[in-house]
């Protein structure tokens, strides 16, 4: 319940409690409140063991932990119902992504190597782009106006 609690902060609790209730009364509320923690407890497994009685047989293995959305996701994805452990374990992203790489690098020198190799019609070459790559630059317009769009107006 207080996992994430650490002994410098579980020893504040205990100073404020003592200059709170007075070191004769203390102790006496440490009992009250172990003794509502308990009626809680025991509230809580009354109500599940009710509802686990209202579901019926074909829900005696149901576990309220399993309605916690971690839980009810890493319990249906580890089940092997779907093949999932096998599509993890056959993809390695490292091996996709040196692949990828290769390729990228392939291409790029097969196309530096062919537009070097054949001549062009001008700088750009014939098709308006260098080499097969696209032109990704902006090119500012002939009379500094932006292009006119009828359907725009």
């Amino acid at each position: 319940m207080f996992n994430d609690i650490g002994p410098l902060e579980l020893l504040t609790i205990i100073v404020i409690a003592v200059l709170v209730f007075g070191p004769d009364k203390l102790p006496k509320v440490i009992q009250d409140v172990m003794r509502t923690i308990r009626k809680i407890r025991e509230f809580s497994e009354s109500a599940k063991a009710d509802i686990r009685q209202e579901l019926g047989p074909e829900f005696k293995d149901f576990e309220f932990e399993d309605l916690h959305p971690k839980t009810f996701i890493r319990k249906h994805l580890d089940s092997d119902e779907l093949g999932l452990k096998e599509i993890r374990n056959g993809f390695d992203l490292k091996k996709e992504m040196a692949e990828v790489t290769e390729a990228v690098q392939t291409y790029d020198t097969d196309a530096s190597s062919s537009s070097s190799a054949t001549p062009s019609a001008g700088p750009s070459g014939p098709s308006g782009s260098s080499g097969g790559r696209v032109d990704m630059t902006k090119k500012p317009e002939e009379d500094g106006r932006p292009p006119f769009d009828a359907d725009a107006t």
